[in-house]
């Protein structure tokens, strides 16, 4: 199986040279990040520039794939595509389409984005527009060979009360997003650290969405439950750290938090995913440099490595 990394972690480096580092850890595989060149998104990354991906990059980057034993899993670009600003909402759409024609040309089979939310609209109104862009998307997507996939972040950060800035978050939302677009091209890319802090059971939905599930992140959570009991589910709202901070959860390198990944890999087995399992760097304990990034990257993949082997043995 491969096991690569999302590669907006590391920061002013070029795309050949994570290549170069993945392939010195022993990783197989990189989810690419392809934000725009200019953007203020954390953890975001912008490794392909797609808006003006020429032939003899195109060649360049195949070469670099075949030196480093290392292949594109997705390209990734994650922005809030319902955005309630009718300009920003097109410059979003305009620049996710740029990354989908990106993937054909280049031969990468998935393109990762979310859903978003409008938040002065209502959910049905929202899921209206979810309709219409995301059959769109996915058209376009099919006429480049490609799939698009939907992480399953609520991103609380986009909204000020830290309420889903999402409408793609749990297995209820799930089955609407695949009855308005039912194309056996859209699909998922399966984080479990969310549905673990939103007391989902991230194994349960693992079986549920099996056929849906293109693409898995491996990113961990500790949950902190005497903090859930105090704040609540809907969290904490008065001095908030940063964004994301609802109190209660934090986000980790995996082996450093609840998730049990042998467990986790054991049901992956059992229902035959086939895909690329990827390490989403977003512990800030590993974040103050590329050498602390690395650091985070390198645990988890020595954490990791072993179950994966493990299962692959047996």
């Amino acid at each position: 199986m491969k096991f690569g990394f999302l590669t907006g972690c590391l920061q002013g480096m070029t795309l050949e040279q994570k290549m170069a580092y993945a392939h010195q850890v022993g990783f197989t595989a990189l989810d690419v990040s392809c934000w725009p060149r200019v953007n203020a998104r954390d953890y975001a990354g912008s490794d392909i520039d797609v808006e003006h991906l020429t032939e003899a990059r195109i060649a360049q980057l195949r070469a670099a794939e075949a030196t480093y034993e290392v292949q594109f899993s997705s390209l990734a670009y994650y922005d809030n595509m319902l955005h309630p600003d009718p300009v920003i909402r097109a410059r979003y759409e305009a620049h996710l389409k740029a990354v989908i024609v990106a993937a054909g040309r280049l031969n990468v089979p998935l393109v990762g984005c979310f859903v978003g939310k409008d938040q002065t609209k209502p959910l049905d109104e929202n899921f209206d527009e979810y309709e219409a862009l995301f059959t769109e998307l996915v058209q376009l997507a099919e006429a480049n060979h490609v799939k698009l996939m939907v992480e399953n972040c609520p991103m609380p950060g986009w909204q000020a009360d830290g309420l889903p800035g999402t409408i793609s978050y749990s297995p209820e939302l799930w089955d609407e997003m695949f009855r308005r677009v039912p194309s056996a091209s859209l699909g998922l890319n399966f984080d479990p650290s969310h549905l673990r802090w939103l007391h989902i059971d991230e194994l349960q939905a693992l079986r549920d969405y099996k056929d849906r599930i293109f693409h898995i992140d491996a990113k961990d959570v500790l949950v902190d439950e005497q903090a859930l009991r105090r704040y609540g589910l809907f969290g904490k709202k008065l001095h908030r750290a940063h964004e994301e901070d609802l109190g209660f959860w934090t986000p980790v390198i995996p082996g450093l938090g609840d998730i049990n990944w042998s467990q986790f890999y054991g049901v992956m087995q059992e229902i035959g995913f086939a895909g690329v399992l990827s390490i989403e760097h977003e512990d800030r304990r590993f974040a103050a440099d590329n050498q602390a990034v690395a650091t985070g990257l390198e645990y988890a993949y020595h954490h990791l490595a072993p179950i994966i082997t493990g299962f692959q043995s047996n």
